[in-house]
């Protein structure tokens, strides 16, 4: 990449020369996503790549600085214009930042006037020192908040239950309630990073996600499930003891139900602010894998007495 000390920032970016600021930007956060320290840790390569896309960014995203590069190649640096001259040299400090997002915003932000911190799911726990105090000339990272992801089967969602974080060497106690939903998000005020000399500290977020469960399934404020039925319980109705989330409960089936209309058992859902939701259970049909020689008599009587065509209208509606 370098002869004589000049670096093509284009072929380190991996970007044409007529590339637009939107192409720059989109490369080199795919290739700093690629080559950042955190991602390989202990590779001096990859740091040092790492640092080589980003002096090619800082240059190739300031336009003054790109019309001197592409003008007078090597010698850029030594053609004055606004911000003095000097070697383009990058140095990067990579203990002043906890996660990948808040680097590459911080880094836009200094580079292209912009700024902002993403959100960036951590597990359970956070590094120490995230948000130190900026270097000279440089604009501070304001945004100390952390963010953190955390799994929760279907029944610590729905009892609540309590969970163990580390953040910044600190053990926090997170109480999760009963009745958290898919994409809940929780705030944890004061317990996130830490700015070193300052004493400032920010906000930690927790972004609940529901593990599926093999029965039960969210609706907005209602818990669905599957019913399975018998042929006879289908045809003839009569009690049938169901399972909720929290017990069993006698349902009444009505005759005749159609498979797809749903059973509402009142108040046996999910947890909702003031008490419980309803729970929907819709009926399926579920035959046995074999059937007993009594069974299959029966079912040939069935088929002799039985009275109408199930696909009379069906076959009239579905001709065209």
């Amino acid at each position: 990449m370098s002869v004589n000390g000049y670096r093509d920032y284009f072929k380190v970016l991996g970007v044409d020369r007529g590339a637009d600021a939107d192409t720059i930007k989109r490369a080199f956060r795919k290739l700093a996503r690629q080559h950042h320290p955190d991602v390989n840790p202990g590779d001096k390569n990859a740091e040092a790549r790492f640092k080589e896309v980003s002096e090619a960014y800082e240059v190739l995203s300031d336009p003054d600085k790109r019309r001197r590069y592409e003008q007078f190649g090597q010698y850029w640096s030594q053609m004055g214009g606004p911000g003095g001259g000097g070697s383009a040299g990058f140095d990067v400090d990579f203990g002043r930042y906890g996660n990948f997002d808040d680097f590459i915003n911080d880094l836009l932000g200094r580079f292209a006037g912009g700024g902002g911190s993403g959100g960036f799911g951590f597990g359970s726990g956070f590094p120490a020192g995230f948000g130190g105090a900026a270097a000279p000339g440089r604009s501070p990272a304001p945004n100390l908040d952390a963010e953190a992801t955390i799994s929760l089967s279907f029944a610590d969602a729905f009892r609540g239950c309590e969970r163990t974080l580390s953040v910044n060497d600190e053990r926090v106690q997170v109480r999760i309630p009963p009745g958290m939903k898919n994409g809940s998000r929780l705030r944890l005020r004061g317990k996130g990073n830490l700015q070193p000399g300052t004493g400032r500290r920010g906000d930690l977020f927790l972004n609940l996600q529901l593990q599926p469960h093999p029965i039960w399934r969210l609706d907005g404020d209602q818990l669905r499930a599957e019913l399975p039925l018998s042929l006879d319980e289908l045809a003839l109705g009569g009690e049938v003891v169901v399972a909720t989330p929290d017990g069993e409960a006698t349902v009444q089936v009505p005759p005749g139900l159609t498979p797809g209309r749903s059973l509402r058992l009142k108040g046996k859902g999910w947890p909702v602010k003031g008490g419980r939701g309803d729970l929907l259970l819709t009926p399926t049909l579920r035959l046995p894998d074999s059937l007993s020689a009594r069974e299959q008599e029966l079912l040939q009587e069935l088929r002799k007495a039985r009275s109408a065509d199930p696909r009379q209208d069906w076959i009239g509606a579905a001709r065209l």
